[in-house]
């Protein structure tokens, strides 16, 4: 399962193996209002090189969309436990 989880293999299901190609981490920025990390990968091909976005969800698992914006919610689930 943790295979699953890490940058590259999402990158390696998306795009194939990037063994031996150029593959780079170019942007690493989290966002100010939810603690998202976003990274942008640029992968350089003999065709031309291109970008991909992932962003990193809460449950550690890295996507091509961001996460929902968690909503103001009500209840007593937190002071519970």
């Amino acid at each position: 399962m943790a295979g699953n989880k890490s940058l590259r293999s999402q990158v390696e299901k998306l795009v194939g193996t990037t063994r031996g190609r150029a593959a780079r981490v170019c942007v690493l920025d989290r966002s100010r209002s939810g603690g998202t990390w976003c990274v942008r990968i640029q992968l350089d091909r003999s065709t031309g090189s291109f970008s991909l976005f992932f962003f990193r969800h809460a449950d550690g698992t890295w996507h091509v969309f961001p996460p929902c914006q968690r909503r103001p919610e009500m209840g007593i689930g937190r002071m519970a436990a």
